[in-house]
């Protein structure tokens, strides 16, 4: 843009459920702005990972900045010079709604995009209210208007009594087609308003993303809040108080495009040579580096994302460790929301327990490995994060404890089951917990109604959407509030079995409540497997803990001896099962003689057999594929 018009600026985002189809109708507003020439036109331009491109979802968010010439019908907006639309893509997925909140910082309208096929789901509901609650202008549009057998009528309906929109705000799109494309950009124009000028205020800018790029260093997404940023400025971020000599700043559409200057209002980068992106915090403001840089105040209501879920990753073949090592620094390069910390267990060599934003987040970071590195690894049962209050200060009573997880107010912080204290130094013990939001068919209520309570849901409120009827039925949002711990492993798979895959669900608000949370020791010939040991709350550690014994049973090869297999709660075994010997057959070449004869082989067997599980007790051997395809979570 050579010209500066703050008038001539639109920031807004698109949101939506998971493959509503955000990215298509992004590769249209691309296409039509000829933001992007037919030469270099691709399926999924905004989605830049290979994982992106196969899985057909949105992990990680992408800006775009296009120029397009208003050709609506409002007179007073038709101009000789274009406006500047700058796009910030979202993932749908529930695991990345962080990006969302990210997005929406940095935004002053949102598209709330609707699956015409589908209408409202549970992420649907969740967007709005946060587009709500920062006080964007929302344009509804019913995408995927091209679908045969849709009743667009319907879905019309639902979005009329569910938000109050009125009839002629909704857009009609094909993100596929291309239909009603230029209408939505004349109503981006028309509605979504220009940033605030902010003239008075200090150089503020927001950082709403960041990743690593080889040669420019970590770069920094931002909105230019007010002031403006010049190429080679000395910058600080007020946060991380970093003082930072950029090397170059420009705009995305979506390659990194140099520019000369970010003025109030404009979304861009800044490339600011940096190794580390951990030294970049997402959230954090970015201001001059001036005489009075530490009196000016951070931009307010932005929180880093914090990880859910925490697995511990090894590699299968422990001889890679320094690869995965360094592997796994790469990967972190480019996603801000991954910590690790070192960890070793006694059945699976070192490894690294991780952080993450949920079970998709894990299984992306998996693949990752597997693809970019050529790295497998044995993946742990993911678990939260338990706060315990502990009835001693004399730290060195537990052996097995990590000083580093201790915080300010002496609350121990347990990730794994081996981070878990003997119980008898645990005052209280709290666990996550969240506000579940489920969107479904009427016909499948008392199914979820009661898989929720199975998983220790406790039951909030239930409400009708509309009148309207999707694919033939009424569709319901029925609320609980539901442990995370219940929900991360296999309960997204269960809703959508007991609902035909026509539920949907979204949850946010983490909040701790006390709890009686175990840990479920694993025992395999009669020592501890720490690898295979989990926490659970009480109400569920036998069942979930015979579950395990059974799987085990069935996937450890028979060897000499007999080999027990057995789960237990402190000194209380529960559960048992034992792999059988091989059992040879001593008689198998006597073809006659007195019975005598027969039993004192049979006797010589039997001494052999005590005298080989004598030596054998702990030391048997278990294969690495029996971990693998114990941990794994369907």
């Amino acid at each position: 843009m050579n010209h500066y018009n703050l008038s001539k600026i639109r920031n807004f985002s698109i949101i939506a459920h998971i493959d509503h189809g955000k990215s298509t109708l992004a590769d249209r507003l691309l296409e039509v702005t000829k933001t992007v020439s037919n030469r270099n036109k691709k399926e999924r331009i905004m989605d830049t990972l290979e994982l992106e491109q196969e899985r057909g979802i949105t992990i990680k968010l992408q800006t775009a900045r296009m120029e397009y010439f208003y050709s609506g019908e409002n007179e007073s907006l038709k101009s000789p010079d274009p406006y500047i639309l700058n796009l910030v893509d979202t993932p749908g997925h529930v695991d990345f709604n962080y990006e969302v909140s990210r997005s929406l910082a940095a935004s002053e309208g949102a598209i709330l995009l609707i699956d015409a096929g589908q209408g409202i789901q549970a992420q649907t509901l969740t967007n709005y209210y946060k587009a709500i609650a920062q006080d964007l202008f929302i344009i509804p549009v019913i995408n995927k208007i091209d679908l045969p057998n849709v009743n667009i009528e319907d879905i019309k309906e639902s979005l009329i009594n569910t938000f109050g929109f009125s009839e002629d705000e909704i857009i009609y799109t094909s993100g596929k087609t291309g239909a009603g494309v230029n209408e939505l950009l004349n109503r981006i124009v028309e509605f979504v308003p220009s940033p605030n000028a902010n003239l008075n205020e200090p150089t503020r800018c927001l950082i709403y993303d960041s990743f690593f790029h080889e040669y420019k260093g970590v770069i920094a997404l931002v909105k230019v809040v007010s002031g403006q940023v010049m190429p080679h400025e000395r910058i600080y971020t007020i946060g991380t108080q970093m003082t930072i000599d950029p090397i170059e700043i420009g705009f995305t559409n979506p390659e990194l495009i140099a520019g000369t200057e970010l003025h109030t209002g404009e979304i861009g980068y800044i490339a600011t040579g940096l190794k580390s992106i951990k030294d970049i915090h997402v959230g954090d403001t970015i201001t001059k580096y001036n005489d009075n840089y530490l009196k000016v105040p951070p931009l307010p209501g932005y929180t880093p994302p914090k990880p859910m879920v925490y697995a511990s990753l090894y590699p299968i073949d422990a001889d890679e460790f320094d690869v995965f090592n360094e592997s796994l620094q790469k990967l972190a390069l480019n996603d801000s929301a991954l910590t690790f910390v070192k960890e070793s267990s006694k059945a699976l060599g070192s490894g690294f327990l991780c952080g993450l934003l949920g079970l998709l987040h894990l299984a992306i970071t998996q693949e990752r490995l597997s693809r970019k590195f050529d790295i497998e690894v044995i993946t742990t049962s993911p678990s939260v994060e338990y706060l315990a209050e502990l009835n001693t200060t004399d730290y060195s009573k537990i052996s097995n404890i990590n000083i580093a997880n201790i915080d300010d107010n002496k609350i121990l912080h347990i990730h794994t089951a081996m981070e878990y204290p003997d119980k008898t130094l645990i005052k209280s013990i709290k666990e996550p917990w969240v506000y579940l939001e489920i969107i479904t068919p009427e016909e499948y209520l008392g199914n979820i109604m009661d898989l929720c309570q199975k998983n220790r849901g406790i039951y909030m409120e239930m409400q009708y959407i509309s009148s309207a009827l999707i694919n033939g039925s009424k569709q319901v949002i029925i609320k609980y509030e539901i442990p995370i711990s219940e929900i991360i492993t296999s309960f997204f798979d269960k809703l959508k079995s007991v609902s035909q895959g026509y539920a949907s669900m979204d949850y946010s608000e983490t909040h701790y409540k006390e709890g009686s949370i175990e840990k479920v020791t694993v025992i395999i010939n009669h020592e501890v497997v720490e690898a295979l040991s989990f926490l659970s709350h009480s109400y569920n550690a036998e069942y979930k803990g015979r579950q395990l014994v059974e799987k085990l049973s069935e996937l450890i090869p028979r060897q000499q001896i007999p080999i027990p297999i057995q789960a237990g709660l402190g000194m209380k075994i529960f559960a048992r099962a034992t792999v059988k010997a091989y059992r040879k057959d001593v008689l198998a070449k006597m073809s006659g003689g007195d019975v005598s004869r027969k039993i004192k082989l049979l006797e010589k067997q039997k001494k052999g057999k005590k005298k080989a599980k004598e030596k054998l007790i702990g030391k048997i051997s278990v294969p690495q594929d029996v971990f693998l395809k114990a941990l794994r979570t369907d």
